[in-house]
């Protein structure tokens, strides 16, 4: 059976290989909106499906993985910085503070699919201005959701994480597993 990551994330590609050693790597070609009725925390589980439907619609013999992050303090969900005013301010809030990374996730093989998603608390340390600085120099930020990365630099910000590690870099290998083995 062939196989496709419907995502150019290479911590996505790194991950997948733990579960499935051989596949491809296309891109999908979607706009990244949701309808209004879709809420903020159903996003990722939306725009994973959304992701993979668009390129299982050209392979229709293969079983697509499409896969979506999302970081949230509260109900406000953090996006990738855009600056380094925008890294610190989003830095700054998660300092000393629990937030929610949530994947969605979808497996889609002709008109068969499953989505779900999987939530994991992480627990930033207090941080200093200078820590901040400092990790903003490392240019981490800038390409990672909530404008950390845990699997690098990042997790010396982190206090403690509750549930699935994998899922906060960007795809909770473990249940996306199961769920391919029921396929």
């Amino acid at each position: 059976m062939e196989y496709i990551l419907a995502s150019g994330s290479p911590r996505r590609k790194e991950l997948l290989k733990f579960v499935i050693p051989e596949f491809e790597i296309i891109m999908a070609d979607i706009e990244e909106t949701c309808p209004n009725e879709v809420t903020v925390k159903q996003r990722p589980q939306y725009l994973a499906l959304k992701k993979a439907k668009a390129v299982a619609k050209n392979h229709k013999d293969a079983t697509v993985i499409g896969a979506d992050t999302a970081v949230f303090l509260g109900e406000n969900m953090l996006g990738k910085p855009k600056s380094v005013a925008d890294a610190k301010n989003m830095l700054k809030s998660l300092s000393g503070k629990t937030h929610s990374v949530i994947t969605g996730c979808a497996i889609v093989n002709g008109e068969k699919e499953k989505s779900f998603s999987v939530e994991t608390k992480v627990k930033f340390l207090e941080l200093h201005d200078n820590e901040i600085d400092d990790y903003i120099k490392t240019n981490e930020p800038f390409d990672k959701a909530g404008g950390y990365g845990i699997q690098g630099f990042g997790a010396l910000l982190i206090e403690s994480i509750t549930g699935d590690y994998f899922n906060v870099v960007g795809l909770p290998i473990s249940k996306l597993n199961i769920y391919l083995k029921e396929f």
